[in-house]
């Protein structure tokens, strides 16, 4: 019997279904988009393109467009595996819907073992940015947009922005000295040139990353073809000048938001099953902790940390197929319910037995 990933019974009493679950997409990938390689261990990365998922080569992986959506596979073996869907701050609702559909067929490919995750720029999770130790790149455009061109050695004019503490990302910023100040780094990638820049204020952190970044573009972008000029706030080398102009004053270091260790970490937990023929949520537990024997394997839940921009779908072993199905949809109708943000609200879809300790954490002890 055909099964569909977004299917009509999806109707959650909270929230109507989204648009885009009016089409409806086969449960199961099409033939040779997926093939046995991938349960072996490593870090796979595919772009969505009209529809379809296509395997990027290794020398891209990192390296993510803002007008397209992605899906990460890291298989760790015995260790499970880990299903990041990736969605840019331009990419279209099609895009993205098309990425969740994709992600589903991959997952019902690999047995529904592994843990799905949904990324959104700049807010991805600590374990999504691990998974690049080289650096995350964003750049402008995407499939759809026909920005994307491949450019000749010596062509290329673009500036990155290196940001951050904890999570380190290079951002691709407009190509002006209004894009820099004294407290970050940056990367001036001129094809042939790959300029350096850290300024007067930047911390350690920065200042590690932008020459492994500036390493990858040459690596990657480049293909070893290219010449890396380290420089610094008042010692601006003569390629920034010819293509920036003359260095007017730069504006002070701001306060970056790299931790949200003051968010309260409450927690609130709801039932979701169809039994009755439509989706129902049920608040089960008001507040954290709660009692493990609240997740009943019949059936899935959510367990809302919004507040700390979190959201996680449970999935017991019991759970019908039609439940597990449409777990990001769940996840959705709930954001949409609870007024949260969505493109700043992380998704994490768990198969009972793969619990990660983020989620143990809210529970008073597990088993």
């Amino acid at each position: 019997m055909a099964s569909y990933a977004c299917a009509s019974r999806a109707q959650a009493s909270c929230v109507p279904p989204s648009a885009n679950c009016s089409t409806m997409f086969p449960f199961q990938p099409a033939p040779g988009q997926f093939g046995p390689e991938i349960r072996e261990p490593g870090l796979r990365v595919w772009r969505v393109e009209k529809m379809k998922s296509v395997l990027l080569p290794s020398s891209e992986v990192g390296a993510f467009y803002n007008g397209d959506s992605y899906l990460v596979l890291h298989n760790r073996g015995e260790l499970g595996t880990d299903l990041h869907m990736w969605l840019g701050e331009k990419s279209t609702p099609d895009e993205q819907a098309a990425c969740a559909m994709l992600a589903t067929q991959l997952d019902n490919f690999l047995k529904g073992e592994p843990v799905q995750h949904r990324q959104t720029q700049n807010y991805e999770s600590q374990e999504f940015m691990k998974l690049f130790p080289r650096g995350v790149t964003y750049k402008e455009g995407g499939v759809e947009s026909g920005f994307r061109k491949t450019q000749e050695s010596g062509t290329v004019h673009r500036l990155y922005q290196i940001k951050g503490k904890k999570n380190i990302r290079a951002k691709e910023v407009e190509l002006s000295w209004k894009s820099f100040n004294k407290g970050d780094c940056f990367i001036l990638d001129l094809g042939e040139t790959i300029v350096s820049w850290v300024g007067s204020q930047a911390n350690i952190f920065e200042k590690q990353k932008v020459r492994e970044i500036a390493t990858l573009i040459r690596d990657t972008d480049r293909h070893g073809k290219a010449r890396i000029v380290d420089t610094s706030e008042g010692e601006e080398a003569e390629e920034m000048l010819k293509v920036l102009g003359p260095m007017p004053a730069l504006a002070e270091s701001t306060p970056e938001d790299d931790s949200k260790a003051d968010v309260c970490n409450v927690a609130s937990l709801y039932k979701v099953s169809d039994a009755t023929g439509s989706m129902t949520m049920t608040k089960v537990s008001e507040k954290s902790p709660f009692a493990q024997e609240l997740l009943a394997r019949d059936d899935c839940f959510i367990l809302d940390n919004g507040a700390n921009g979190k959201i996680f779908v449970w999935k017991g072993n019991g759970a019908n197929s039609e439940e597990k199905r449409v777990a990001l949809q769940m996840a959705d109708s709930f954001i949409e319910r609870m007024k949260y943000p969505r493109m700043k609200t992380q998704v994490e879809i768990l198969p009972q037995g793969k619990e990660t300790v983020i989620f143990k954490q809210f529970f008073k002890c597990w088993n």
